[in-house]
């Protein structure tokens, strides 16, 4: 489908120059000689490569839709992850990379949605929350208490997170894995 060139948004995947690209940010500029522009920083899907490339409003881009398909992750070997397709039961390796830094809270058996392009995975979408166990809390300060601090804290799966003064250490939270954030305790 094509889209004019000020209709990008961020999020968007676009087909620029062979490529699969995904919009990072956009900033909508308008001189005040010469036409209005689009400046897009996008993120190439299959190498990693970033740019930032100036689109017209009379220029036409081809917005990509990718394919979503359930998966469930099954472990790590070496570099690679192993999922398995929740249908036809085939497995599929890819690589830890295209998952980012959301691979520390992947665990055995999860469910994930891998976005597809030509049968080729390119991203993995892990659930928003996950629940975790803290394994070490640093201990509160007195006096500290009466303001909204937070303490450093360290996950069962070795991510450090901030967490509110009462939670100790052996308290399973609910934390946010693409903002590494801590949401509430696990009920």
């Amino acid at each position: 489908m094509k889209i004019s060139g000020v209709d990008i948004r961020p999020g968007n995947i676009l087909e620029y120059e062979g490529g699969i690209w995904k919009v990072a940010k956009i900033q909508h500029t308008q001189p005040g000689k010469g036409g209005a522009f689009m400046q897009v920083e996008m993120k190439n899907l299959i190498d990693g490569r970033k740019t930032n490339v100036r689109f017209r409003s009379a220029d036409t881009v081809e917005r990509v839709r990718l394919d979503t398909k359930d998966f469930q992750y099954l472990y790590a070997e070496g570099d690679d992850l192993v999922f398995m397709d929740k249908d036809s039961y085939e497995q599929i390796t890819i690589k830890k990379d295209i998952v980012g830094e959301a691979g520390d809270f992947l665990t055995d058996g999860m469910d994930v949605v891998l976005e597809l392009w030509e049968e080729r995975p390119i991203s993995v979408e892990l659930p928003e929350h996950v629940e975790a166990t803290i394994v070490e809390a640093d201990a509160v300060v007195k006096g500290q208490t009466a303001s909204s601090s937070y303490k450093p804290a360290v996950l069962d799966n070795g991510v450090r997170v901030m967490v509110p003064p009462h939670i100790t250490s052996g308290t399973r939270i609910v934390v946010h894995v693409y903002d590494r954030e801590y949401v509430k305790r696990a009920d």
